[in-house]
């Protein structure tokens, strides 16, 4: 039996169409062997990739080089109780065609933060999950007062 916990499980294209409408989310990675996690603005691309504008000597930029990597974003209403997230996860690698990174450059928001000697860093959504968190009731999920 299926219980009915308020969760419901996105399909892809659901996801996808969700992380086009928030301009910020987290990219989850290693750093000297420890989870590490970077919040950034992004964009979707064309393929549904995930897209950062960064420095190329920042942490982020150093550290994903081919890596896999896991992309978060989400969106809730605290008063109303319901939200959504998503994750995508896969490989994260620097944008280094100057053709690709040109057009990106004209596709894309600029860094929210000061970049130095800027570079795109694409994921690519290998695997896309998410789930919507809608119509629970207030109290849900505590044990009854005795």
């Amino acid at each position: 039996m299926h219980r009915n916990d308020g969760f419901r499980e996105l399909d892809r294209p659901e996801c996808l169409r969700l992380l086009a409408q928030v301009p910020l989310g987290r990219v989850v990675y290693t750093e000297n062997a420890l989870p590490a996690v970077l919040p950034v603005n992004f964009f979707l691309d064309h393929d549904d990739a995930v897209v950062v504008y960064t420095s190329a000597p920042s942490r982020l930029a150093r550290a994903v080089g081919g890596s896999v990597v896991a992309f978060e974003a989400d969106s809730f209403d605290a008063a109303a109780r319901t939200g959504w997230s998503v994750v995508v996860t896969g490989r994260a690698a620097q944008v280094t065609d100057p053709a690709e990174a040109a057009r990106l450059g004209r596709s894309g928001p600029p860094s929210w933060a000061p970049v130095e000697d800027g570079v795109f860093l694409r994921v690519e959504p290998e695997l896309v999950t998410g789930r919507m968190l809608d119509g629970v009731r207030a109290g849900a999920g505590h044990p009854a007062a005795t």
